[in-house]
């Protein structure tokens, strides 16, 4: 994407540093095949192109949570393996069984639905049932678990469902030595025992997510479940930052000024006079707000740079825009304001508005809304070749 002039706000996507990171996470868990997480908009970096440059780096499977984000990147020319998970009553199995895609089951009444849609379609469904080994949101609890694996073993005795996959989901994977965790391996490997006892022959059991992948080789099992690292983003901060873990952050957020001016000591600044100038200064308007996925919990603390400096938001986050304090420099109006990337040219980072804001990491970047536009750059040769370049 080319701009002939400066844009209010862009979210630069370095694909890149995606690909690059898909490579180190890989190299993480060499024996597992490896799933690239491209939900909720690729965590806000653009669905699509991150789900092609994961493949191009060696993804040989994407997951989804909604269905409706698989048959997106369907349609868009994905192949290959295509997992999603968040499913609800009436949702679009029939599409979903069409598409090939693996469709989690987490309970009798998705059991049922799919292999309705199986039979109307005339096709072998492939789902993944999901344990609940104490996350306690989705999955089905091991009292159920036996039903659960029986009615699918009738169901694919049938012809109408194959069950090719085994999975749960970590609670506290990011906090090492937190007891949950050998608690839920301990059960998702009882789990797994009893439905491969009773006769499913899953292709891949997984259960690991970014920090499970970055720190704990034990759960790696056939298939690692990257999401927020694929990113450049650490899962778990205070285990190790993204270049420790030899990540690089994907997204670079920023604006343009859109106006600088020079105001009086005690002049309020935004709603509400929460801040208020210690002396004559100058103002600058960055044209962006909670409008667009800036954190209003981050008014007064949120890090910019601009001018080759560091500034902080100066008053309340408004829906659209904030001012930050220039201290009497003047850079010009149009000039750039990044309020976070990778980090290594002074600007602030994606973890530095969440602690600012009180969040995580994930937050920030996914939040970004759709007035920002995405610019991908360093596209792959593939994409290149498709576009006719």
């Amino acid at each position: 994407m080319t701009e002939t002039a400066p844009l209010r706000a862009r979210a630069e996507i370095d694909l890149a540093a995606l690909r690059a990171n898909v490579r180190t996470l890989r190299a993480h868990a060499p024996g597992a095949a490896f799933m690239a997480v491209v939900k909720a908009d690729a965590y806000g970096h653009g669905m699509v192109p991150c789900a092609r440059a994961a493949v191009e780096a060696g993804a040989t499977w994407v997951g989804t949570a909604t269905p409706e984000e698989a048959l997106t990147l369907r349609a868009a020319g994905i192949q290959g393996r295509l997992m999603c998970w968040l499913w609800t009553p009436g949702g679009p199995w029939r599409e979903g069984v069409e598409a090939d895609l693996d469709m989690s089951v987490s309970g009798l009444w998705a059991l049922r639905e799919v292999s309705a849609a199986a039979r109307a379609v005339g096709r072998t469904a492939r789902i993944q049932l999901k344990a609940d080994t104490g996350l306690g949101r989705n999955g089905c609890t091991p009292a159920d678990w036996p039903e659960l694996v029986s009615q699918a073993l009738q169901a694919e005795a049938e012809g109408l469902v194959r069950v090719t996959g085994l999975w749960s989901h970590f609670a506290c994977a990011d906090e090492p030595g937190h007891p949950s965790i050998a608690a839920q391996l301990t059960l998702f490997r009882e789990m797994v025992a009893a439905a491969e006892e009773r006769g499913v022959r899953p292709e891949v059991r997984h259960i690991a997510n970014s920090p499970g992948t970055l720190t704990l080789p034990e759960t790696h099992f056939d298939l690692v479940r990257p999401g927020i690292a694929m990113y450049g983003i650490s899962p778990s901060p205070e285990v190790g930052t993204p270049e420790e873990f030899g990540l690089r952050p994907v997204m670079r957020l920023s604006a343009s000024l859109a106006l600088v001016k020079h105001v009086p000591g005690g002049h309020g600044v935004s709603y509400g006079h929460h801040y208020v100038t210690p002396g004559e200064t100058t103002l600058g308007l960055v044209p962006v707000g909670y409008g667009d996925g800036i954190p209003r919990h981050a008014s007064g603390t949120g890090p910019v740079l601009v001018g080759g400096k560091l500034r902080t938001v100066a008053g309340r986050v408004a829906m659209d825009q904030f001012v930050v304090d220039l201290g009497g420099d003047e850079p010009a109006v149009g000039s750039e304001a990044v309020l976070f990337g990778p980090g290594d040219r002074g600007e602030p980072t994606a973890e530095d508005w969440a602690q600012a804001a009180g969040t995580i990491a994930y937050e920030i970047v996914t939040r970004i809304g759709s007035r920002v536009p995405r610019v991908h750059v360093n596209e792959g040769p593939a994409r290149r070749e498709a576009d006719g370049v």
